[in-house]
């Protein structure tokens, strides 16, 4: 597994092998790219056209110029969803599934080896097993256990490793596939580390691994009917799929569950769609060929300090540009029976999220590196993007207060500020409403998500608690990201996964800035009163966001939304079996 360069001379292309069956891409995929940039290059200069024509009406000012710097990106932003999930939409409605159709259940045999694997960092290790015992089951049901072994490849602290190995044992002895399991001593690398060493160790004895996280749950149809997409075109190195939310009990959580069944198939049909033979990786949920990812994704530490030197944290991205480097394909294919968990509070997520902020950022030193394919630069510039909005959004807000202050016209004493708000509610809140369509349109996806009444709810609950938490969300990832610039390393600390309310204590601290600037705006809004009516939804989440996060927190807030038929889908669900009863028996030799 070689450390790649990312500058100097590109190494050699591989000349992937023909495979049978139609192309994934229709032949097409630049026509497609070329539409969606078009197309939102086209909303984001009509937009930023009619602004800027408003702001020379009464003459040029510096501020001007930032409020046109800055709109212009953030407009692109919404505008490339706003198109994608239309496409996704256009697609889905009318029948079509763009790139691989489903997960085929073919009759032919398997032809190579699968290697599943679980890296783990202190887990709970009830929860793993049982996540494992059903996938082992599920492949052993479809007839096809001798061709998959797990491994579960544990980070966890040495006080851990007693109760993983009993768990093990008890475990191995009653599955079908076989199961090892070991621990590094040193975690050098995290994730990407664990899973290198394992390959240099042990991954010749394998033609393919399935990545998964510690909350992955996969179907064994699905892990089966990967397999042979990859035994049947051996130009393919990666298969991503796109894992729903499931095991939700707070309040937070079966909100997320919801939005992703609900919302999530159209946006992912469009990235499906345009992304190609160029899809980006997330790191888990997808099948992988070992040649490939052993010959081009081994990670260099990058020159320097934080944040954007050092182990590459968001690797999953960058290994699928690696991938396509080399000449190998990389798709992503829409398929069921794929799942993950969600973290059970704002603030959980918001300590996940600072992670990934961390990488995607350090991503945009790399987007220069020799021999990547423009689409891996544009998703490596798309996922930096999503975390410099924020900045980008409350400093559009701050230069309108400045203006307001100063005695000029702000953005919202514009003319053109209503027509401007209304395209830009159009361009956030359209994607949810094309997906509303969709789900309604079939009686069977309809009952799925419970049929009218769950989602009419849920979707009107989900508006003002989506605009209510955006403000807070939005000033965290700012925080975040001047922590991150100013070289604050993100901890590598256990994921939460279940917890049940958080006390307010607690929350402060975490939100005091929040609720300053929100007791800031209240403060100046005399002063403003155009303006602090614009900004009055901002203000009130700021000023609600311990509250919100605190409500949100509660899985008795969950089992009341769960009661009044609110975020309660029961499409897609795939519920883990209990760890089997655990009983003394002679173990398999540890890896």
């Amino acid at each position: 597994m070689p450390v790649q360069q990312f500058d100097g001379p590109p190494p050699p292309r591989r000349i992937p092998e023909p495979w049978s069956g139609p192309s994934e891409d229709g032949g097409d995929v630049l026509a497609r790219r070329v539409l969606l940039v078009l197309l939102t290059a086209m909303l984001a200069t009509a937009a930023s056209t009619a602004l800027k024509e408003s702001l020379v009406a009464d003459g040029w000012s510096i501020t001007d110029a930032v409020l046109l710097g800055i709109f212009f990106p953030l407009f692109a932003l919404i505008s490339f969803g706003f198109v994608n999930a239309s496409i996704g939409f256009l697609l889905l409605i009318t029948g079509l599934r763009p790139g691989f159709m489903p997960t085929p259940r073919w009759s032919s045999p398997l032809k190579g080896r699968t290697a599943i694997l679980m890296p783990v960092h202190n887990e709970d290790v009830a929860a793993v097993y049982a996540r494992i015992a059903h996938m082992a089951e599920a492949i052993a049901q479809g007839g096809m256990a001798k061709h998959f072994d797990f491994f579960i490849l544990s980070d966890s602290a040495p006080e851990a490793e007693a109760e993983e190995v009993a768990a093990w044992r008890a475990l191995a002895q009653q599955l079908d596939c076989a199961l090892y399991y070991r621990r590094r001593t040193q975690n050098i690398g995290r994730k990407p580390g664990n899973v290198a060493e394992w390959i240099r160790r042990f991954g010749g004895a394998y033609d393919y691994m399935l990545m998964l996280d510690a909350d992955s749950l996969m179907g064994g149809d699905t892990i089966i009917g990967m397999a042979q997409v990859l035994d049947r075109r051996p130009a393919v190195a990666l298969l991503q799929t796109v894992p729903m939310v499931i095991g939700a009990t707070t309040l937070f959580q079966r909100w997320m569950q919801f939005a992703s069944h609900l919302y999530g198939p159209i946006s992912t049909a469009g990235l499906v769609w345009w992304s190609g033979s160029e899809a980006t990786f997330w790191g888990h949920n997808a099948l992988i060929r070992i040649e490939a990812f052993a010959a081009c994704c081994g990670l260099p530490e990058l020159p320097g300090g934080p944040p954007f030197g050092g182990t590459i944290m968001s690797h999953d991205m960058v290994e699928a540009a690696l991938l396509r480097r080399r000449g190998w394909r990389v798709h992503m294919v829409l398929t069921d029976a794929t799942f993950e968990e969600y973290p059970p509070t704002l603030i959980d997520a918001a300590v996940r999220d600072r992670r990934w902020a961390q990488g995607n950022i350090q991503h945009l030193r790399l987007l220069g590196a020799s021999g990547f394919h423009w689409i891996n630069r544009l998703q490596l510039l798309l996922g930096a993007s999503a975390y410099l909005a924020s900045p980008l959004w409350l400093l559009l807000i701050l230069t309108s207060i400045v203006q307001a202050l100063a005695g000029e016209p702000s953005l919202m004493n514009r003319s053109t500020s209503a027509v401007v708000l209304a395209v830009t509610l159009l361009l956030l809140f359209g994607p949810k409403l094309l997906s509303v369509i969709w789900a309604t349109a079939d009686r069977e996806r309809r009952e799925a998500l419970g049929g009218w009444r769950t989602i009419g709810r849920s979707v009107l609950l989900d508006v003002p608690l989506s605009m209510l938490v955006a403000p807070a969300i939005a000033l965290t990832q700012t925080i975040d990201l001047l922590g991150i610039a100013a070289g604050k390393r993100s901890a590598w600390d256990p994921q939460s996964r279940q917890r049940d309310g958080l006390a307010m204590r607690d929350i402060l601290p975490r939100y005091r800035w929040h609720l300053g600037l929100g007791v800031l705006l209240l403060l100046l809004s005399p002063l403003m009163p155009v303006t602090a009516l614009w900004l009055l939804p901002v203000t009130i989440g700021l000023l609600l966001s311990p509250l919100a996060v605190q409500w949100t927190a509660s899985a008795r807030a969950g089992a009341w939304a769960a009661r009044h038929a609110i975020f309660e889908p029961r499409y897609g669900e795939l519920r883990a079996a209990p760890l089997p009863e655990q009983r003394v028996a002679p173990s398999p030799s540890p890896v």
